[in-house]
């Protein structure tokens, strides 16, 4: 009975994912970045730069630090903000994925991860100039903001504002699911003279009770975890990664080539064949694009919107530094690494992406890096499922909002309660269901984010521009939220000279 459910359920999904991921998905996510990419005079070309010196490098100077005066805020750091936010992007797609994508698009999928990531730049920084123009402030101090806000607010439409959030509540549960289902496969390979079924049931309960001790704590402690483990475990997997690249130094040339062939892979059977393939390629591309990166689901922006930061613009940055790292730097990498160390004929479906992604470690650094792979790749995994319990959580109080602070209390509560169980539940279901799952209820928290990219590109090329006049010395007024009784505490403080404003 259990088995003709699951049957049913992965059914259901595919046919679903077939709609989500088909091309008017495709286009859309594009042509949302195309559109973002003309109005804004390609700014995360031009403004890359300014993004890398007015955020990480500060940042590394400061460690990130609270400014004194802020450290009672409800808010967190603009620092905490990326790396809660990274944490949901740098995750098991940035690994697993990049080698699923390979296996099953062929290496040409990277490109279109790439191009995912050179027009998700943009639309990640329009996300988040929307999410913090439309965020609110409680009576308590604590800011909410997001998607579902921008739709309701921007655009008028509330009912598609709820619609978003209730695909946020899917898509977090959905990305906690893989997490999961990757960190109990990854290690259940290390026990290999024991059930499993048990070992990866074992690892659930010890996922879901660690998670639940940091979620409970709410945006403020998975800020700090986020903080302290983002720049550890990454740092980790570039290097050990770079190691594995200069041993076979040699294939790295083969490697990119192999990428830009295979991206249109023209020399498939013609015809029907050849679309099928080379739908197969982009669809792979562009939704383990998404995954990784998550550009256009406008699910980061939740933990962007925290950030002490009254600047629009300045977080904005963030986002496009965000997509870079993730995609052009760590998933290149990735990329480079299973391909530079693996015969490429003989890359198909065959393997698990999980094994494979595990093999570049252990064939190449011995134990050493078996260890150290069953190491990053839980810790990649977990910073993802407290981001994404963080969105979850926030589109849920949005949901619940006109049932007052006790109605929305109880209904996050409830949320994180399932939350928690259902990462258990996932350590030990299939593994492609899993990966379908979390792709399509991506895909579904895309759609009306993108409308709303599309619809408010407007207001935010304005916002840019206001920032960027008044930077240059102009009398003009900021546009700092679309909350006039914010604006006057935000004035205030950006006219006391504090540095956090400017």
């Amino acid at each position: 009975m259990w088995e003709n459910i699951i049957s049913a359920i992965e059914a259901g999904n595919n046919w679903l994912n077939g709609i989500v991921w088909g091309w008017p998905m495709i286009i859309l996510i594009l042509g949302t970045g195309i559109i973002m990419t003309i109005r804004t005079k390609a700014m995360q070309v031009r403004k890359l730069g300014e993004s890398i010196n007015s955020t990480i490098v500060p940042t590394i100077k400061g460690l990130g630090k609270k400014h004194a005066e802020d450290k009672g805020a409800k808010s967190i750091s603009q620092f905490e903000a990326f790396a809660t936010a990274i944490s949901g992007t740098v995750g098991t797609g940035n690994i697993i994925g990049v080698t699923s994508a390979i296996l099953t698009g062929g290496p040409g999928a990277v490109f279109w991860m790439w191009i995912s990531a050179f027009f998700g730049m943009i639309t990640n920084y329009s996300e988040n100039v929307l999410g913090m123009y439309f965020r609110k402030k409680d009576d308590e101090g604590n800011f909410s903001g997001g998607t579902a806000y921008y739709i309701s607010e921007g655009l008028g439409w509330k009912w598609l504002g709820y619609i978003a959030a209730l695909f946020c509540v899917l898509a977090a549960i959905g990305m906690s699911g893989v997490q999961t289902n990757k960190i109990s496969g990854t290690l259940a390979s290390g026990f290999a003279g024991f059930d499993g079924t048990t070992v990866k049931l074992i690892v659930g309960i010890i996922v879901a009770i660690v998670a639940a001790l940091v979620i409970i704590g709410g945006i403020k402690r998975i800020g700090r975890v986020a903080s302290i483990l983002v720049p550890f475990m990454s740092l980790l997997f570039l290097v050990l990664a770079i190691i594995v690249i200069f041993m076979h130094i040699g294939n790295v040339g083969t490697a990119f080539a192999s990428i830009f062939k295979y991206a249109f892979n023209f020399k498939a059977a013609g015809g029907g064949i050849f679309g099928y393939t080379f739908s197969k390629i982009i669809q792979k591309g562009m939704a383990r694009g998404v995954f990784s990166n998550e550009a256009g689901l406008g699910s980061s922006v939740y933990a962007h919107c925290a950030s002490e930061t009254r600047e629009p613009v300045r977080q904005g940055l963030w986002g496009i530094f965000e997509v870079f790292f993730d995609t052009f730097i760590i998933c290149t990498i990735t990329a480079l690494m299973i391909l530079s160390s693996n015969d490429l004929t003989a890359l198909t479906g065959a393997e698990g992406d999980a094994a494979l992604s595990l093999a570049a470690f252990s064939n190449n650094l011995g134990i050493f890096g078996t260890v150290c792979f069953c190491v990053i790749l839980p810790l990649f995994a977990f910073t993802t499922i407290l981001a994404w319990s963080y969105y979850g959580e926030k589109a849920v109080e949005f949901l619940f909002q006109k049932a007052g602070k006790k109605g929305q209390k109880i209904a996050t509560m409830t949320f994180k309660v399932i939350y928690v169980v259902l990462i258990v539940a996932s350590a030990v279901i299939s593994s492609d269901l899993v990966w379908n799952i979390s792709d399509t209820t991506n895909g579904l928290m895309a759609l009306p984010n993108l409308i709303a990219v599309i619809g408010l590109s407007g207001l935010t090329v304005k916002i840019t521009k206001n920032y960027y006049d008044r930077k240059k010395g102009l009398d003009v007024k900021p546009m700092l939220s679309a909350y006039p009784a914010q604006n006057d505490e935000f004035i205030k403080d950006i006219n006391s000279g504090n540095p956090i404003y400017r």
